[in-house]
């Protein structure tokens, strides 16, 4: 095959996913609700078992959900049998997954959880089978057909099914309103820990802050922006921020007129300046100095006086942004 049809080998793969996805969120329907409550409100935690591909799918479905609040457990259809239903309390809602819904180890799964009184979702490509038909809830997988060129391998399939089992991690993050300081504590390691949990404060500049009192020349700032790193803060003695003066908004301005440097700060200071607050997470600050384009910001505390200083280098190389 020559390199332009293997990339449209490819596109044809992504392209019959994508139609499929579009499928299943136009089938969604009030189960789907059922399904979220009846997880949301149980008192244990949740039981995701598949076998095969669906069983490689449930165990991303079971750590997603783990991971956003949920406690889930991957339990193995066959291994059930053989003393890993132990695990399983009647307080539990199990998720078993199925394109077929007629695995013989499934159904015997599915058994054996009602008779522990476990409540059950069905994701499963076929709402007439057995599964569909005997779990509490059905959710629809159905897909017209896998990306494989021979209908076989599961591939369609099982992107419809951990689509279906992201969206029901999501909408129970929501419903239970799980924030952005849960998600890291339970993610402490790693970047994604950094961002989630790294303050402004630890990355802000204290001392010295590059502060001059209303009514500085410019001359006099100059000699500011030059030690710090081309940020002026204009503040008064009670520490309330009246504008900041860049290097930038200096250079300008100079390269209009002559004897600038006997003017006040004030006559080219941004006024309305854009801040950050204490208690704020860095990564947050860094996107926004990125998207507007900003290299320094002050930081100011609950009673709105200046803090702190905060430079888009410092908040990379700290590894927030």
């Amino acid at each position: 095959m020559t390199p332009e049809q293997l990339v449209e080998r490819g596109r044809r793969v992504v392209r019959l996913e994508r139609e499929a996805l579009a499928a299943v969120e136009e089938r969604l329907d009030d189960a789907f609700a059922r399904a979220v409550m009846m997880i949301a409100e149980a008192s244990g935690r949740v039981i995701v078992a598949g076998v095969g591909k669906s069983g490689l799918i449930g165990r991303k479905i079971a750590a997603t959900l783990t991971s956003t609040g949920t406690p889930a457990h991957f339990l193995h259809p066959v291994e059930s049998t053989h003393g890993d239903l132990g695990i399983v309390g009647s307080g539990d809602v199990a998720i078993l997954l199925s394109k077929s819904g007629e695995s013989d180890e499934l159904l015997a799964l599915l058994e054996q959880l009602q008779g522990l009184g476990v409540r059950t979702v069905a994701i499963t490509g076929d709402r007439s089978s057995a599964l569909a038909r005997l779990a509490d809830v059905s959710l629809d997988a159905w897909v017209r057909e896998e990306a494989c060129p021979h209908d076989l391998a599961p591939t369609t399939s099982t992107t419809a099914a951990l689509a279906i089992g992201d969206a029901l991690a999501v909408a129970l993050l929501e419903h239970k309103g799980f924030r952005r300081e849960d998600f890291a504590r339970l993610h402490p390691g790693g970047a994604l820990g950094r961002r989630l949990v790294t303050l402004v404060d630890v990355v802000m500049l204290t001392d010295p802050l590059p502060v001059l009192p209303p009514g500085t020349r410019l001359g006099q700032a100059i000699v500011v922006l030059a030690e710090q790193r081309g940020i002026v803060i204009v503040a008064d003695g009670d520490r309330r921020v009246h504008g900041v003066l860049t290097a930038g908004d200096l250079t300008r301005l100079m390269e209009h007129e002559r004897d600038v440097l006997v003017e006040p700060v004030e006559r080219i200071m941004t006024r309305s300046p854009r801040t950050a607050r204490t208690g704020e997470l860095a990564s947050a600050v860094a996107y926004r100095m990125e998207t507007h384009g900003i290299m320094a910001m002050p930081v100011l505390d609950a009673h709105d006086r200046l803090a702190g200083v905060v430079h888009l280098h410092d908040l990379l190389r700290a590894r927030v942004a």
